[in-house]
């Protein structure tokens, strides 16, 4: 595995930023991992992750459907979200028939550590947190985002 890239993210429009050049170097076939606590900003990203890969609807929290697909309109890979959150393990996941479009789709997993690397061997790991000593600090935004790559990658 590769050195993880970091940065601190002070509002939700830098995350949505962030996220959508991370989804410029993704493809078809990419798993993407948020991980972090309730309130991270998980959605936030995903929110720019599509905005990124030019996919269509809009994108919100799949808590109680699970997964939702958001076609490209570019042509390029569509999106499937995936809030694993409520799933009680892999045989969950696996119900969801997500390897049925993991090759034509990017795959971004909410909650995902510890499940969804299964899914393919192009995994990309986020880690989201509350940046600073005091996570609740008053009017405190700001996240700090830890990228981890395939190896393969080259990054």
């Amino acid at each position: 595995m590769t050195t993880p890239d970091s940065a601190v993210v002070p509002d939700a429009d830098a995350m949505r930023t962030l996220a959508a050049d991370v989804a410029k170097g993704c493809r078809a076939g990419d798993v993407v991992v948020l991980s972090g606590p309730l309130g991270a900003g998980k959605t936030t990203f995903t929110q720019g992750f599509a905005s990124g890969l030019q996919v269509s609807g809009a994108v919100t929290s799949p808590t109680f459907v699970i997964a939702r697909v958001h076609r490209s309109i570019v042509g390029g890979p569509d999106l499937v979200h995936v809030d694993a959150y409520r799933l009680g393990g892999l045989a969950e996941l696996d119900d969801l028939d997500l390897d049925a479009s993991l090759a034509d789709s990017v795959t971004i997993v909410e909650w995902g550590e510890g499940l969804a690397e299964r899914l393919s061997s192009e995994v990309v790991r986020v880690q989201i947190e509350r940046d600073g000593a005091d996570p609740v600090e008053a009017g405190s935004e700001s996240r700090r985002v830890t990228l981890t790559w395939p190896s393969r990658r080259g990054r």
